[in-house]
């Protein structure tokens, strides 16, 4: 059960509020977000429906929803209408607005990410992907440019203006990353690397939350209930793709999630055809499904030259075909009743 606190409660009127459900004999998770603060009340076994009358009849109370999900603040139970995520430029992910974003699997340099970010946004991705630092499956591959990454993440924004989403692996790196940020990515072989999720629910960017290789969807949104709980109610959820017994593809897309998570929770929705399939030439098909199934928008791996790219090339789209992608997509948005957003500054 969740208590949603009033938004003019003062912090005595709502410790008064959590003093009073502790005197009841009740547990509770205080999540304070920017907006609003919700009390989760734990140990609620019986008589649920008393208790919620209860609750409501305190001050400075807005609602009590009961909730019989293991994600609490997540579920979209007791009427959660779709979630909105805003960046601090003003940009709004799960709007109407279908949002791509795009660039390299990891940062290679300054003049390569320069005119990737140019491309990608006079193409009309609204968000600059890239890769500072990089976990790889083997210890002798590339790990990334680390700070000097960010600096040129940093710079192609200011050129651009694109918002800038890059990846975090360490909970030390946390405040670094988030100086030259704006959108704050736990990839796949993290979402359950607690520690960083307790980390990054602290920080003031969104985050966005990839699905593990191997996770159930029960697990994803557990990982998202972390940060949540935190007091970053700001998170987007990415499906990425699965492991499966499949050889084919470098994972299974698993577009099943995009409706199913829907209807679960009130979070946005991100599809990575890029890493679901592993292969160029079923990004755009997939990109397709992934919007026709729900999606608030796609991340894509673009680089000016993937035979010559020091992680992912087998995956990335050169800038002719990124273009034909967002080409494609654009009928796809319209005829599900939405709309491509359009990047606010010009090249």
């Amino acid at each position: 059960m969740i208590v949603v606190i009033r938004r003019d409660a003062t912090p005595d009127q709502t410790q008064a509020v959590v003093d009073k459900i502790k005197a009841m004999g009740y547990g509770v998770n205080v999540s304070k977000g920017e907006e609003r603060t919700i009390v989760g009340v734990i140990g609620v076994h019986d008589n649920k429906d008393v208790l919620a009358a209860q609750l409501s009849g305190l001050p400075f109370v807005e609602r009590v929803v009961p909730i019989s999900k293991s994600y609490k603040l997540v579920a979209r139970e007791g009427g959660h209408a779709d979630g909105v995520v805003r960046l601090r430029n003003g940009v709004e992910i799960g709007g109407i607005a279908v949002h791509v974003i795009a660039g390299p699997c990891t940062v290679e340099g300054r003049a390569m990410l320069l005119e990737t970010a140019k491309h990608v946004k006079a193409c009309g991705a609204t968000l600059l992907r890239g890769g500072a630092y990089k976990p790889s499956t083997s210890p002798y591959s590339f790990q990334g440019m680390g700070k000097d990454g960010l600096e040129i993440l940093a710079e192609a924004r200011d050129v651009t203006g694109l918002p800038v989403i890059t990846e975090v692996m360490d909970p030390r790196d946390v405040p670094t990353v988030e100086r030259f940020a704006d959108v704050l990515q736990i990839g796949a072989r993290n979402m359950q690397n607690f520690n960083l999720l307790k980390e990054v629910s602290k920080a003031r960017l969104p985050v966005m939350l990839k699905r593990g290789l191997s996770a159930t969807i029960e697990e994803w949104l557990l990982a998202a209930e972390y940060i949540y709980a935190g007091g970053n109610h700001n998170v987007i959820l990415c499906e990425r793709g699965i492991r499966t017994f499949e050889p084919a593809t470098r994972n299974t897309l698993d577009l099943n999630a995009v409706p199913l998570v829907k209807e679960l929770t009130h979070l946005p929705v991100i599809v990575d055809p890029s890493h679901g399939t592993g292969r160029w030439n079923l990004v755009t098909p997939m990109a397709r499904a992934g919007l026709a199934a729900g999606a608030d928008g796609l991340m894509i791996e673009v680089h000016p030259n993937p035979s010559e790219a020091l992680k992912d090339g087998f995956e990335s789209l050169t800038f002719d075909r990124f273009a034909s992608l967002m080409a494609a997509i654009r009928p796809i948005a319209e005829a599900v009743g939405r709309r491509m957003a359009a990047a606010e500054a010009a090249v």
